[in-house]
């Protein structure tokens, strides 16, 4: 998505309680840089977190089906639209964006804040057929997000209401410090559904995996464990979209069947990564090992549709899913304390995912190891080998060698951006977060 160099985007500054900072960013319009650095100035300088929302205009395509859909009557588009209309009051520029009743909004929660919410949740998803290529609705095809775009502080909007409690209305800050909107029911929403759906992605590419690896393989333990796993996703979606409308969550939506049965998975994904640590540590160091050796304790490691990798997908599924329950839990905690609403969301959050980061970590150090091995000639009385054991062995290398292909290095946490797509009608589709 492109934008008019001379196009206005207002950009609103969002706290999730009363705080005081230095008036830093007056009425004038800034750079993209400019936001940047400002945002990192704000999260030093105050005590609550602060993130920063900006509109765009609804790009020509865009792809719904990615992100999680909210109706008009949800918390978050409530929140929105409630901004939206106490802003238009005050501010020509926000007025102005809004006027159509349909956008883009972005919302940047900084680097700061967003490390509370773990290293394992938040991660680029590739786009595919774009080698390095990241998928995100505001990202055009060469990398541009905003284009030149000047943004506009928006003004202090004269609204009632008070921080904190779920159905709190947005409120301002003191008189005499920064433009800053009090919206933590805002914030925390569109953060948990941000996280949500950027998790549930993540289960879907695994579901996509695991059906291709067990067609080939037709093994009925394995296919056992994923139907199990599979069948904790309507639970889990029911759960969603109760709590997103600030519902109470009853034993009949069978959500803690659904934990007991990804807690059972994590365990067994506990159990194969003890045996994978134990096979590799049994290798010889520094020497080339057979591949039968291999085999051995990662059966199917050469074949591209092996019990290994279906072991590795179906941990994958079930970091997936647990990640997706302990954010509903991390909502029903904030959301039971009104007045500490956004603190009890990241520390429930940041709490409870320690495990799933470890285990994740855990595997792909697996995974990096295993790419590194060098391949050695079978031992035999025939000092030729047939052309098939030769490709066998190529092959089975070159697979070997690209399982680290997936493993993502943490970098150090960035800023998270969660990209909201409104309707006219005020109902709203909220895309995976990602790294800002």
């Amino acid at each position: 998505m492109t934008h008019d160099r001379k196009a206005n985007v207002p950009v609103w500054t969002l706290a999730t309680g009363d705080v005081r900072v230095p008036a830093l960013t007056g009425d004038e319009p800034m750079t993209a840089e400019r936001l940047a650095e400002l945002r990192s100035v704000l999260a030093v300088l105050a005590d609550e977190p602060i993130a920063t929302l900006e509109v765009h205009p609804l790009p020509d395509e865009l792809d719904r089906s990615r992100g999680i859909a909210l109706d008009v009557a949800s918390p978050l588009a409530q929140h929105l639209s409630q901004l939206i209309t106490q802003s238009a009051r005050s501010s020509s520029t926000a007025a102005t964006a809004t006027a159509a009743g349909e956008g883009l909004y972005r919302m940047v929660v900084p680097a700061k804040i967003a490390a509370q919410f773990g290293q394992g949740i938040i991660r680029p998803m590739a786009a595919k057929g774009a080698a390095g290529g990241i998928r995100g609705a505001l990202v055009n095809s060469t990398g541009t997000i905003v284009g030149g775009a000047r943004f506009v502080p928006v003004g202090k909007a004269a609204a009632a209401g008070a921080a904190g409690g779920a159905g709190a209305t947005a409120g301002v800050a003191f008189a005499g410090s920064a433009a800053l909107t009090v919206a933590a029911p805002l914030v925390l929403m569109a953060v948990a559904v941000g996280v949500s759906a950027n998790v549930d992605h993540k289960r879907r590419q695994a579901i996509e995996h695991i059906t291709e690896l067990l067609e080939q393989l037709k093994e009925q333990k394995l296919e056992d464990e994923h139907s199990e796993l599979d069948g904790c996703r309507d639970a889990i979606d029911k759960a969603t979209a109760i709590l997103l409308d600030q519902g109470k969550l009853g034993v009949s939506l069978g959500l803690d069947s659904a934990v007991h049965a990804i807690n059972t998975a994590l365990g067994a994904a506990d159990r194969r990564l003890a045996q994978w640590l134990s096979g590799l540590d049994k290798l010889p160091e520094g020497e080339a090992v057979e591949l039968g050796t291999l085999t051995k304790s990662f059966p199917g490691i050469d074949d591209h549709g092996g019990t290994f990798r279906a072991h590795l997908e179906l941990a994958t599924l079930a970091i997936a899913l647990k990640r997706r329950v302990v954010v509903l839990q991390a909502v029903e905690h904030a959301q039971s304390d009104p007045d500490n609403l956004f603190r009890n969301f990241a520390r429930a959050l940041k709490r409870d995912q320690q495990r799933l980061d470890e285990l994740e970590s855990s595997i792909a150090g697996v995974l990096v190891r295993l790419s590194a091995l060098e391949l050695a000639r079978p031992n035999g009385l025939r000092p030729v080998f047939t052309n098939g054991e030769v490709d066998r062995l190529m092959r089975a290398a070159h697979r070997i060698h690209r399982l680290s292909d997936g493993v993502t290095v943490s970098s150090g946490t960035t800023d998270v951006a969660i990209e909201i797509a409104r309707s006219t009608d005020g109902s709203v589709v909220v895309f995976p977060a990602l790294p800002a």
